[in-house]
């Protein structure tokens, strides 16, 4: 996708989202009810049961000012803490939080551990490069359909520490490591210690809202969904709706009969509910809403929300003023204001997360001889590597003029389209897509008889893509920082903590 068309698409999706990242001081100056008292309690129980730094624990102790508010970002329990965009969200929502803190107006940075989150595909493997430059992975085989919560991480802690053995790296990251995994946790228990080992002198608080100490407080926000349990779903179908007329694809559809809960059963799967008729029905059971609250109030964390719904169960407890979202996140987000408003609530402002690429020596000295900005190389490797070697070769450099003559025209067009007919605008943006992919297969042709004819360049552009952009995705999509730290030390943690809380960040390894 261009960064025209991207741009112009984002522009859209933000028309959605009420509060965005320019309203976060109105949001915090703006009243905002939520039981601050119970919250502040349940979070310090549960936070010294974990072992959390006092920095963390004071955190959670301002919540109980009855002015406090919260700066919320969140991830699944990912293991090993997950790829590294993980720690980049809970670096935003820390800074930020800092930002606005001030003793009337206490501003704490909470990380939601989505441990009601049953993909456990999605959180049982992770990815480290070491020293020799080679992907490692880390697998486990972990039962599907199950909330890691209910997960204990003791009977793959062998896997995990074997692993970290046969890395090697920094003695005294991968010793701060196994005492976090150390004791009888559940897997999301393992993740929130692992973020308090490393997060937690900063004075971030996690909260899992399937702990024990905290589920009973979102009993009420299910309990309300559960009077009337299909007006959500119609609410993010409506706005879905409105993102197609504008040629946006939603990421949220709700089928016909869905609720946005699910419902763990006895056999310990976590199921989609349906509604029709007055009944509800996890295609095992049927249940009545009298059933269904008996639940609820005998074990609150077996009821819980689906994505439509989870931001608007969190905010009717948390006193949230700003959410940091990724961009995934960010589209779904932007069907959710009809949801904010049946619960009785306004939306948080929602703040784009920090990117960041960690540049290790070698990488950066080659990014240096090339004049590569490493950004522009994830994004587009092979017409940034091109436009390197345009450089140093004069044939590479009249194609790529000519291929970006091309590019520039029609970006020129699509944005006086608008003006000279609308109707016009989607039939352009598909003949755009198909030639950028035309182009794209040129230049990875021409890219690949450049690196057949230069073994050196073929090798540096190897490295980059091993670094960079690990198995086609961007590098904090794939490696997790804690390989990071043991490669290099806690100094690469400390680099972290100095980045500012949005944008684009380059953080020397």
């Amino acid at each position: 996708m261009s960064k025209v068309r991207a741009a112009f698409l984002q522009g859209r999706l933000r028309s959605f989202i009420p509060y965005g990242p320019e309203d976060l001081p109105a949001r915090i100056a703006t009243e905002r009810a939520a039981p601050r008292g119970e919250l502040a309690a349940a979070l310090e129980a549960y936070l010294k049961r974990l072992g959390a730094p006092e920095a963390s624990v004071a955190a959670a102790r301002r919540l109980a000012h009855p002015e406090s508010r919260a700066v919320v970002t969140g991830q699944q329990a990912g293991l090993l803490t997950g790829p590294a965009f993980t720690l980049y969200k809970a670096h935003s929502a820390l800074k930020l939080a800092y930002a606005y803190h001030d003793a009337a107006r206490p501003v704490v940075a909470l990380f939601w551990v989505a441990s009601q989150d049953h993909d456990t595909a999605e959180v049982s493997r992770i990815h480290f490069l070491d020293m020799e430059e080679r992907i490692r992975e880390l697998a486990l085989d972990l039962p599907e359909a199950v909330p890691v919560a209910r997960l204990r991480f003791a009977p793959y802690a062998d896997e995990v520490a074997a692993f970290l053995r046969s890395f090697g790296g920094h003695a005294g990251v991968r010793h701060r490591i196994e005492q976090a995994l150390a004791g009888d946790w559940t897997y999301a228990e393992a993740f929130a210690r692992l973020l308090l080992a490393f997060l937690g002198a900063h004075g971030v608080v996690p909260l899992d809202p399937m702990a024990p100490e905290l589920a009973p407080l979102f009993a009420p926000a299910i309990e309300r969904e559960l009077e009337d349990p299909l007006a959500s779903s119609m609410a993010i179908n409506a706005a879905g709706e409105a993102l197609r007329s504008l040629g946006l694809s939603p990421s949220l559809g709700r089928p016909a009969g869905a609720t946005n809960l699910f419902l763990e059963g006895e056999d310990g799967r976590r199921r989609l509910l349906y509604y029709e008729d007055g009944v509800f029905s996890d295609g095992e059971r049927r249940y009545r809403a009298e059933d269904l609250k008996a639940i609820l109030h005998a074990d609150p964390a077996r009821l819980t929300p689906a994505a439509g719904l989870r931001p608007v169960v969190q905010d009717a407890v948390v006193p949230t003023a700003g959410l940091v979202v990724g961009p995934g996140e960010m589209a779904y987000v932007a069907q959710l204001a009809g949801v904010y408003r049946l619960h009785g609530l306004e939306p948080p402002a929602v703040i784009d997360r920090m990117h960041g690429m960690v540049l290790e020596p070698p990488v950066r000295r080659i990014l240096e001889k090339y004049a590569l900005d490493p950004w522009a190389f994830l994004e587009a490797p092979e017409e940034a590597m091109l436009e390197a070697l345009a450089r140093t070769s004069g044939a590479a450099a009249e194609l790529e003029r000519g291929l970006r003559r091309v590019e520039d025209e029609f970006s020129r067009m699509l944005a006086a389209l608008p003006a000279l007919d609308p109707t016009l605008i989607g039939a352009f943006e598909r003949s755009q897509r198909r030639l950028e992919g035309e182009i794209e297969r040129l230049r990875g042709k021409l890219l690949a008889a450049e690196l057949a004819s230069k073994r050196t360049v073929r090798d540096q552009h190897r490295r980059l893509l091993i670094h960079l952009r690990p198995l086609g995705q961007p590098q904090e999509r794939v490696y997790g920082f804690l390989g990071h730290l043991l490669k290099h030390g806690p100094e690469v943690l400390e680099r972290l903590c100095k980045a500012p809380a949005r944008g684009r960040v380059n953080i020397e390894a």
